[in-house]
Order: C-alpha cells, then structure tokens, then sequence
C-alpha cells in the first residue's frame, strides 16, 4: 500500500507539481512522511527486566546487622528445643526459621554441636531466672534462719517449677555436661548466677545463719541437686510421668523439706 501511494505521488502529483518546484518539494516531502515512517516501523525493543534476586538478597542481607544473626539462630534453636529437646535443635532447621542460607550460620556457628551448646546455655539462663524469680519472693528480715531456709526452697521449688512447666527446655539445658562451675555469662540471669552457683548461696545462708556446719556444708549442693533434679526425671521422663503437676510441686515442697533438714 506504501509504495503504490509512493507511486502514484511521484508519477502524478509530482509531475502536476513541476511547473512549480518548491512546491513540488514540500509535496513530495509530505507524501514521504505519510507513507514511510521507518522508526514507527521497527519493532519497539523490550527493556530487560531487572532480576528481583539482587534485590531479594539485598533485602536479606538487611534483615540481620552484625551479631543479630547468631540471636536469631539462638532464638530459632530455643523454640526447637522447647517443642521437642535437644535432640530437636537443627543448624539447618534454625537457619531456615532465620530466613538464611545454611552458609550464613557457619560464620557464628562451626556446626550442629555449638549450636546446641549455645541453646544449652540459654536454657540454663531460663532456669537461673525461674530460681530468681522464686527468691525474689522472700526477703530478708530479722530472722536470718528463717530468710535461709525459705532461700534454699525457692531455689528447689524454682527448679522444679521450671522443669514441669518448659520440658523440652529444661532436658535441653543439661544435655551438654559442661563443669558445673562455668563462668559463662550466657548461662546466667539477672544476678550474674547459674543454677549451680544460686543454690551455692542458698546453701551459704544456711552456714551463716548457724543452720549448717562448716562440715555439713561441704558439697552440699551435689546432694541437694541431685535430689531435686530425680524428682524433676522422674515426672518428665520416668513412672511418674502421669502424676498431675499440682502433686508433683505438693511432693516438691515436701522434698525441699526433706532435704533442708538431711543437710543439718
């Protein structure tokens, strides 16, 4: 169609238009861009879609700022661990629960085992607050006897509270054997104490207070841990799983009881 237009425009106008040629000109010039447009007629080119990977990567690498991944990955574990106990602390399930890659995790953690110890350390730091929240409800007055007895129950009730209430949490936080006198402050509370070393200064109130004697007092907190911590295995993993909770911290209170008079 453009070139029988093109045709007709250069065998008739054109020649109806030479006895004047600037008009004939400026015809033929219109002619031409009515009939040929070759910048219309090329096919628009197609900007390249910009990939939405660097973009997603980018949006990653700002979800965590420096030394937020590894508290996420802790935080991640904890939840696992509460659900189902160490044997559920996953590197790569904890990496996914983050939203990183499996690669991102081995800059803070060299593999499964120092995830799970770090779970394990914060575990032990919940345990250390339940105590303190239990001692936290006694305070001391003119009788220092009294104030020491009641300090050595609430580490024992603390304990066991705990155990009955976070399961999963509590097998967590002794199924790495570290030394019982760590001085990690990731296995701490509010007062800078782990479990081991709260029951420690229960036990110190009691030798002060005249409850106990220089003698009794000699690794008397292996005696009463493992006391406590039987009746805890027992409920969670042992014959008396069944038992309801309520008769379980009633025997608790008994127990510490028991214990409390055994030292002296």
């Amino acid at each position: 169609m453009k070139w029988t237009l093109f045709t007709y425009a250069t065998s008739e106008k054109w020649m109806l238009s030479t006895s004047s040629p600037s008009r004939g000109t400026l015809f033929y010039e219109q002619i031409m861009k009515k009939t040929v447009s070759p910048e219309k007629d090329k096919p628009e080119k197609r900007k390249p879609e910009k990939r939405k990977t660097e973009k997603r990567k980018t949006e990653k690498r700002k979800t965590f700022r420096h030394g937020d991944l590894r508290n996420a990955l802790v935080t991640a574990g904890l939840e696992m661990a509460r659900a189902g106990g160490p044997s559920a602390v996953i590197l790569r399930e904890a990496t996914r629960q983050a939203g990183v890659s499996p690669n991102a995790a081995y800059r803070h953690f060299a593999g499964q085992a120092e995830l799970l110890d770090a779970v394990r350390s914060a575990c032990l730091s919940r345990v250390a607050a339940a105590i303190e929240d239990e001692m936290k409800k006694h305070q001391a007055g003119l009788d220092p006897q009294a104030f020491a007895r009641k300090s050595l129950r609430a580490v024992g009730m603390g304990y066991l509270g705990f155990a009955m209430r976070e399961p999963g949490m509590f097998r967590t936080a002794f199924s790495v054997p570290p030394p019982v006198h760590e001085q990690t402050p990731a296995n701490t509370a509010s007062r800078g104490l782990n479990p081991f070393q709260l029951l420690s200064l229960a036990l110190d109130r009691m030798q002060q207070s005249g409850l106990l004697s220089k003698r009794d007092r000699k690794d008397a907190e292996y005696l009463a841990w493992s006391t406590v911590h039987g009746l805890a295995l027992l409920v969670l993993e042992g014959p008396l799983y069944q038992m309801p909770q309520g008769m379980v911290l009633a025997l608790g209170e008994r127990l510490v009881v028991m214990v409390e008079r055994g030292l002296g």
